[in-house]
């Protein structure tokens, strides 16, 4: 082999595996070995029969489903036309990462292994199977699986002469460097706006900035939980959906954070910089504008209020200039350290802002070259459009849930992108939401004679609003819902939609109100007192039936 060369590819849904793979990448730089990290669906697919040494990190998703940043490498691997000797050359490792609770464990790793055993390929290693289950999480397969793997790579590529290992107490260059324009350098037209997009459907890179039209409260003022009826404009967006499909939302961090994490770490929000990747052949972030603010970089893509991830703690402990802060990092960056990583971290929800202000002085250290490695970006959140649009044309709605819970921490927990939507108020002005639309995975039958059974208590019941609009549009009845909740009076969402639709002999409605009486009642209580129904729908009319939580 010319140059030793190694390429991580991962296919991750929440980040886990990004964060794996990013792992392996770091861990290669120490061992000298030349180290890409991708996306599968981001590889030049054609030239993985060129490459000699491959590891996959991969998430499997819902019911033994490919993380979407891997599903086209996934159709394509599965290519009945490919020869069985396609990646004959090809040396390579399988990290999976699941849940064993889920009946599909690591389905994607295990099938993928298979699938490259059938095309030639050489395994290094038996397939390893992270599980979340586990007490110190995937963690307690990935620490062995590195050692083995690393030997076993540095058999097949050994170390230079006269080069060793690189200490995990040396930093690593930081991916992307901070280049700061003088505070006098004049704004450009149309200041930190990315070039004008080519025309298209707006999807993750190209989202489309839809316009609140109107955020309702749908839920008693006295009732514990807030949750909202949201409507956005999507006029002379493109965008087009059917009932069961998804909404991905880009939400933004809340103003008093942004400036709270720009105090802590010394930033002045409104300095402009440029990004330079370190090596070349990086690609810079895609929903990064050049040049951008330091508070566009914390407001819309630094994750400040995730959860921080073990190499997390890992980095800031390199930069820590206080003995005590750096030896507690060192230890939740540890193996043997995870336990308390979680009581203090997972256990409780602690966001990496609250994190740094726990650990003033190494915050204070941290090189603002190195934030992007530090801290994710902020992943979009994914909604079911709650609407159709044969009854709202150019309309889109969701109903949103806002998140807020206890944990140990004294500051109740939010959701990012919940509590930022019910923030939006458009009687303030034009505000904009940045969206796209994902193929959902209900289908609902195109015999308008088909009956549909829908069961969706709390906000479940949004995919069936959107179904329920566009059959009655349709003209299609034999629509029957079963809807649960606490309180008649305080949570019951859309009661005067469904009553008309009763009325006017469009829908079949049972409702449980869960504690509006002594005994608690229950959507299954309803189904199980119209079993007859049910089965006459199914076994006479073939009704089909639909779950959502």
């Amino acid at each position: 082999m010319a140059e030793k060369g190694l390429l991580v590819l991962f296919g991750s849904q929440t980040g886990t595996a990004q964060d794996t793979a990013e792992r392996v990448g770091r861990e290669a730089q120490r061992r000298h070995l030349r180290c890409r990290v991708q996306a599968l669906d981001s590889c030049d697919l054609a030239n993985l029969i060129h490459e000699p040494l491959v590891v996959f990190v991969c998430a499997t998703t819902g019911q033994g489903d490919p993380p979407d940043n891997m599903k086209m490498f996934w159709r394509f691997l599965f290519r009945k036309s490919l020869p069985g000797s396609a990646l004959c050359q090809l040396d390579y490792a399988v990290l999976g990462l699941g849940d064993s609770s889920y009946p599909k464990f690591n389905f994607i790793a295990k099938k993928l292994h298979k699938r490259l055993l059938q095309l030639g390929a050489n395994p290094l290693l038996p397939v390893a199977l992270g599980d979340d289950q586990h007490d110190l999480g995937p963690d307690a397969v990935i620490d062995p699986w590195l050692v083995a793997l690393w030997e076993k790579i540095l058999a097949l590529y050994p170390l230079p002469p006269g080069l060793g290992i690189i200490s995990p107490d040396v930093c690593l260059p930081p991916k992307y460097t901070l280049h700061y324009l003088p505070e006098d350098c004049p704004e450009p037209e149309g200041a930190l706006l990315q070039p004008a997009p080519p025309r298209g459907a707006p999807c993750e890179l190209q989202p489309f900035p839809a316009r609140v039209v109107s955020n309702q409260r749908l839920t008693a003022p006295a009732h514990f939980q807030d949750v909202r009826l949201i409507e956005f404009d999507i006029a002379g967006s493109g965008i087009t959906f059917s009932a069961g499909d998804v909404v991905m939302i880009q939400p933004q961090n809340c103003p008093e954070d942004v400036q709270q994490f720009c105090q802590l770490l010394r930033l002045e929000p409104h300095r402009r910089f440029v990004l330079q990747p370190t090596e070349p052949g990086t690609p810079l972030p895609p929903l990064l504008p050049q040049p951008c603010s330091v508070q566009y970089l914390v407001t819309h893509y630094l994750d400040i209020s995730c959860v921080p991830r073990r190499s997390f703690f890992e980095l800031l402990a390199s930069f820590s200039t206080n003995e005590l802060e750096r030896e507690k990092l060192q230890e939740f960056s540890s193996a043997q350290g995870q336990e308390e990583l979680y009581s203090y971290c997972n256990r409780p929800r602690r966001t990496t802002l609250e994190v740094l202000w726990d650990f003033p002085h190494s915050t204070c250290a941290i090189p603002a070259d190195y934030l992007l490695d530090l801290i994710p970006r902020i992943r979009p959140r994914a909604f079911s459009i709650a609407s159709s649009l044969l009854t709202h044309p150019e309309r889109m709605q969701i109903l949103v849930a806002v998140v807020r819970y206890k944990t140990r921490l004294s500051k109740p927990r939010r959701g990012l992108c919940s509590t930022w939507l019910a923030s939006l108020n458009p009687e303030q002005g034009d505000v904009r939401v940045p969206l796209w639309v994902k193929k959902g995975g209900m289908k609902f039958p195109a015999d308008p004679g088909t009956p549909v059974i829908m069961i969706g208590p709390g906000t479940g019941v949004a995919p069936f609003r959107a179904a329920i609009q566009e059959r009655v549009a349709l003209g299609r009845r034999g629509n029957c819902l079963f809807f649960g909740c606490r309180h008649q009076s305080k949570d019951f969402y859309c009661q005067a939609e469904w009553e008309e639709l009763v009325t006017k002999g469009f829908l079949t409605l049972f409702t449980a109100f869960s504690r509006d009486q002594e005994e608690k009642v229950y959507v299954q209580h309803r189904i199980r007192e119209n079993g007859k129904l049910l089965w006459e729908l199914l076994s006479t009319e073939n009704a089909h039936i639909y779950l959502a939580g």
